[in-house]
């Protein structure tokens, strides 16, 4: 996620540039590799190279998972922000889970559907139940941190699951590099802004949701990339509206700010909705492809084909697979009272109360170039609902 609210180019690349870009955190007090101490040595190692799309990884941690007490409950935000959480979230999720020996009563998945107050209620029945863990993706960061206070206090572990939890008191925190996230985000404007021959860029951005940490992030490193090119003037931003992670409030927002800008010729989205929504609005405006660069992140079906179609220059890949199996990892040790290692736990993320040990992971930059051996690859999506219909010849000249 985007939310959102991070399939690989190949096992290879996330075990290079995750080494690569251990120190990066989620903030600039987030660089700061960390070693975790405490609680009796792992039995069984992982990393954040070891996980693939086959989850072999996860059946290394057998041995710590026969010694967990009590079980592992999972609490994912919502389906509006990204599909991401119902169709690979929970079921990574679960197979990682049951590739590292858990039956199905030593774990629950659930979804607050977009309500805090759900979030709560479903916490508070998994602590009752005996949950020993608590993987939380929280909607936001009070109501997360409230979570996790109250976990806290009857001796339940907590992990940030994608979304840093602001103030909060989680044992550890999983995600992909979101600043990284977001100067990719930049940097496929920036390309795509020279590709496409635009001239004297005016430029809307759009944000994520305030109230999501991620979202600040994602922005964080846009603008680390897009900053100096408005100060020296080669940009105009045009406007940089409240953000939100609502695809119908997108839409109305990029209409609003069209109708009072009608000079923007290029606008930055933070994930594919967002960008869905923008691209909306242009083709409501018959304004035709190729000509206001769109960026986007999550890779969702929508996206790839809005880059096919040449509607949106790029995307942000986050291989949830590699996600799911690195907190699923984490749950684990946590669970069994071993500390889990430092191949795996490879930085630390300031929550603006202390600096959470974290695993951090790697995304990857998606264009037609490298959709095919991505994506494509890593069953991501399949090539029959991403090549159908109007988008087969765009994919038959990306080689896909």
């Amino acid at each position: 996620m985007s939310r959102s609210h991070l399939r690989l180019a190949g096992v290879s690349l996330i075990a290079a540039l995750a080494l690569a870009l251990a120190g990066c955190g989620s903030s600039s007090k987030s660089n700061k590799t960390t070693t975790t101490s405490g609680g009796a040595a792992a039995s069984g190692t992982v990393s954040v190279t070891s996980f693939t799309s086959d989850f072999s990884a996860m059946a290394q941690l057998k041995s710590v998972a026969a010694k967990g007490k009590g079980k592992i409950a999972v609490l994912l935000p919502d389906t509006q922000s990204s599909a991401r959480y119902v169709s690979f979230d929970a079921p990574y999720l679960q197979k990682a889970f049951q590739a590292a020996g858990l039956s199905s009563s030593d774990f629950q998945i659930q979804n607050a559907q977009g309500s805090a107050s759900t979030m709560q209620t479903q916490a508070e029945a998994a602590i009752t139940n005996g949950a020993s863990v608590i993987l939380v993706d929280p909607l936001d960061s009070g109501s997360g941190a409230a979570i996790e206070a109250n976990a806290a206090s009857k001796g339940v572990k907590t992990i940030d699951y994608d979304r840093l939890t602001l103030n909060g008191s989680s044992t550890y925190y999983v995600s992909f590099n979101n600043v990284n996230v977001g100067r990719m985000i930049g940097q496929g404007f920036v390309d795509c802004v020279q590709a496409w021959s635009v001239q004297k860029p005016q430029v809307l951005v759009m944000n994520g949701d305030p109230t999501d940490n991620n979202a600040s992030l994602f922005s964080q490193g846009y603008h680390q990339v897009l900053d100096p090119l408005f100060s020296n003037g080669t940009y105009t931003k045009v406007a940089e509206p409240a953000g939100t992670w609502d695809n119908q409030k997108a839409l109305t927002i990029f209409q609003q700010q069209y109708q009072a800008h009608p000079n923007i010729n290029a606008v930055v989205a933070p994930n594919d909705g967002v960008a869905n929504s923008v691209i909306s609005g242009l083709k409501n405006l018959q304004l035709p492809p190729k000509k206001v660069p769109t960026t986007g992140q999550d890779a969702t079906l929508q996206g790839l084909q809005n880059i096919l179609a040449n509607y949106q220059c790029m995307t942000v890949y986050k291989p949830i697979y590699v996600e799911a199996q690195a907190a699923a990892a984490l749950a684990l040790y946590i669970r069994a009272g071993e500390a889990p290692p430092s191949t795996l736990v490879n930085g630390a993320s300031d929550n603006k109360k202390t600096q959470v040990p974290s695993v951090l992971l790697t995304p990857i930059t998606v264009t037609t170039q490298n959709m095919g051996s991505t994506v494509v690859k890593d069953n991501f999506v399949s090539k029959t609902d991403l090549c159908a219909g109007q988008y087969a010849s765009a994919c038959s000249a990306a080689g896909i």
